[in-house]
């Protein structure tokens, strides 16, 4: 089913073809978790949205806030509900179907980036985890499309995906057919699929991931990116990818790790440090910037400063500068 799209990913596209970074929001489940307790840490925060809205709205308002071009809606695990049958119960209230769940998403999205007077300013992708890669992918996402069609996102986020296989093709190709653009995003490094941990699963998979890449741009996909691997493994895949396509590519890696306590998000990395590491992207040929678990709004508050002016591939030398100046200022201190 082809949905008529909100119109809102041609900021993206001026953003880009301006050579401008565009900034990507931060954690959502895990910040939610941060501010509010264990109550949001069931499906990955989805559950927030049937049983405190509010929470969400107030989320994505702090990241409107920090500067983001684009905030993702928290549907990340919607397609885990579809695939397990778990209901979506909010405790003492009836449970809320995966459709409505869908829609509230974009909704409150909307109505936090109108509540910062930024309404048309701010491109909403929805996030779908690699769940969708199913045998009833395709039905799913004409279901979905048929859901949103009166309120559609500006974008799809595929996030978090890892095995290359015929039936991510099928559910990507779904998507297309939506007329919705689509981003993909995978745990991905130089070594091969990559964890949380920064951890390697399976052997080397040589120019695998490359020639995806390229089958994926020929197919339409709008943009690739690497998410949920540890911020020291971006190094070098923006490189890597740039030898197989002309795709537009980004990084989003998370920080801190998990526990059966949730996700902890202790880190030495803070604002300053995030941004630090976001110029080295930048410089490496990134031209979309953001944080999955752990990141938190002032990560990315921290990352916009640095990254207003550069160009993707032209700042090797701004990153060494603030290198040897901060060695520098710790020396004479």
């Amino acid at each position: 089913m082809k949905v008529q799209a909100a119109g809102g990913y041609s900021l993206i596209q001026a953003l880009l073809g301006a050579e401008r970074c565009v900034l990507l929001d931060g954690g959502v489940a895990t910040e939610l978790h941060h501010q509010h307790g264990q109550d949001h840490e069931r499906l990955w925060g989805i559950e927030a949205l049937a049983s405190a809205p509010d929470d969400v709205h107030d989320l994505h308002r702090r990241y409107v806030q920090a500067g983001v071009d684009v905030i993702t809606t928290n549907t990340w695990a919607l397609p885990t509900v579809l695939e397990s049958g778990i209901a979506i119960q909010p405790e003492h209230q009836t449970p809320m179907h995966w459709m409505e769940i869908a829609r509230r998403g974009v909704r409150v999205a909307r109505e936090a980036i109108a509540a910062e007077g930024r309404e048309g300013d701010v491109t909403v992708a929805f996030s779908l985890n690699g769940d969708i890669d199913g045998p009833e992918s395709q039905e799913t996402v004409a279901l979905l499309a048929r859901t949103l069609a009166r309120d559609p996102p500006d974008l799809f986020l595929l996030e978090t995906l890892s095995v290359l296989r015929p039936s991510l093709l099928a559910a990507v190709g779904a998507l297309l057919d939506t007329s919705i653009p689509v981003w993909l995003s995978f745990r991905r490094c130089l070594h091969g699929l990559c964890g949380v941990y920064g951890q390697h699963w399976g052997g080397p998979e040589g120019d695998a991931f490359g020639r995806a890449a390229r089958r994926f741009e020929e197919m339409g996909v709008a943009a690739l990116l690497v998410n949920c691997v540890p911020p020291d493994h971006v190094n070098g895949i923006m490189s890597y990818l740039r030898d197989f396509t002309d795709l537009p590519l980004g990084a989003y890696p998370n920080l801190g790790y998990y526990t059966r306590a949730g996700w902890q998000t202790g880190s030495e990395i803070g604002g300053p440090e995030y941004g630090d590491l976001a110029l080295g992207w930048r410089a490496e040929g990134a031209q979309i910037i953001g944080g999955c678990c752990g990141t938190r709004p002032e990560h990315i508050a921290s990352a916009r400063d640095v990254l207003a002016g550069t160009r993707a591939g032209h700042e090797r030398h701004r990153s060494e500068e603030r290198r040897v100046g901060k060695e520098c200022r710790s020396r004479w201190s």
